[in-house]
């Protein structure tokens, strides 16, 4: 019995530590916190060894669960009780899952970032600049340096991706720069390694 609650444990644990540089975006967010986000930059690299850990504790619970009664068990009180029961071992298993696929569905958790039509419309006065961007691992990153930026004055529309690793701003440059839009990005904690400006153009 023992051996099952610490493989719970140890499942739901690696579980979340997997998610952490998806969850940290969503927690800054909420929090106000410029610095938050890219604290746990260093799971990522650890995530397949976490997912891993988490499969192998839970399929150990499973089996432990599973596995045939013992004659002498069977009147086991602590069976009886719920967190000891097959219902809470599928609801920990649940949000395991959930935790482990968030990378996939972060993007929906996040308010998508609204262009400000008064200055895209004066498209002859507003610049596009590509900013490299590093440290960003999944969609909840982008959707906090989308927030950070959209935040300033000017900017007509923002659009970062972790998998080219930079942020595309549509801006009007009389009510800001590349500098405030720098260190906007570099608020969340990633960093900016350089900038391009490039032709007037829509962003997709």
């Amino acid at each position: 019995m023992e051996l099952q609650k610490s493989s719970v444990g140890v499942g739901v644990i690696a579980a979340i530590a997997s998610s952490l540089c998806c969850i940290t975006p969503l927690v800054a967010i909420l929090a106000g916190s410029t610095s938050l986000a890219a604290s746990f930059q260093w799971v990522e690299p650890l995530r397949p060894w976490l997912i891993g850990a988490t499969i192998a504790a839970l399929g150990l619970a499973w089996y432990l669960k599973l596995r045939p009664v013992n004659q002498d068990d069977c009147c086991d009180v602590d069976q009886a009780r719920f967190w000891n029961g097959k219902p809470f071992l599928g609801a920990i298993t649940a949000i395991s899952i959930l935790m482990l696929t968030l990378p996939l569905y972060a993007g929906a958790l996040y308010p998508s970032p609204v262009a400000n039509e008064e200055v895209s419309l004066l498209a002859d006065t507003t610049h596009v600049v590509e900013l490299g961007v590093v440290g960003m691992t999944c969609d909840g990153c982008e959707a906090h340096v989308e927030q950070a930026v959209g935040k300033l004055a000017g900017i007509a529309q923002v659009h970062a991706s972790y998998r080219d690793s930079n942020t595309v701003v549509e801006f009007d440059p009389e009510k800001t720069s590349i500098g405030e839009i720098t260190r906007a990005i570099e608020s969340t904690s990633y960093k900016v390694t350089h900038s391009t400006l490039k032709p007037s153009q829509k962003i997709d």
